[in-house]
């Protein structure tokens, strides 16, 4: 089945685009999702809730701001993210003081939030393909240095050399730190 009829049977809610939708990008989804989630038993219920969020939301995809797999690639980063910080806020327990403040940014913070994330994606946008990809995988798909190194046919060492030049060049496109 193809991209499109996966789409399609989505965005008219028919199951049969939930069990196509699993079967073609379920591998992929999983290969998102693995380096966030260490727990088998995680990544199974992280990947029944991609499925649910790509079911629910498949009405924002817009294949003039990007690929397929760059929006469902997204989604599963994104929920298994969130889902690791559900599963982190039952592993600790700590008494919450009144006096903490309010975790959402204030107006002048979101504004300087926003024009800092400009900067970095220019920034990136002026790395080479392979550069940019390299990137994506340690610091956006969180993907292991072995992991890289294995996928790619390159020693570790030669990966973290490349990372490290990349966040140089980086720091001096940017005029300060980049932090991991």
């Amino acid at each position: 089945m193809k991209e499109q009829e996966i789409i399609e049977l989505l965005l008219q809610k028919n199951e049969k685009g939930m069990d196509a939708l699993l079967k073609h990008y379920g591998p992929l989804i999983r290969y998102v999702i693995a380096p966030v989630l260490k727990n088998e038993q995680d990544r199974e219920d992280c990947l029944s809730e991609v499925a649910m969020k790509v079911w629910e939301k498949i009405e924002q995809f817009d294949r003039q701001k990007g690929s397929w797999n760059a929006w469902l690639t997204a989604v599963a980063r994104n929920t298994a993210l969130n889902f690791s910080r559900s599963i982190s806020r039952y592993d600790i327990a700590e008494e919450l003081s009144e006096n903490i403040p309010s975790p959402e940014l204030s107006a002048e913070e979101e504004v300087i939030r926003q024009e800092q994330q400009e900067a970095v994606n220019l920034a990136l946008r002026q790395l080479s393909s392979k550069e940019r990809m390299l990137f994506y995988r340690k610091y956006y798909y969180l993907q292991s240095t072995a992991q890289i190194a294995s996928e790619l046919g390159m020693t570790e060492r030669a990966v973290e050399g490349k990372l490290y030049r990349l966040k140089k060049q980086l720091r001096n496109t940017l005029g300060g730190e980049v932090h991991e």
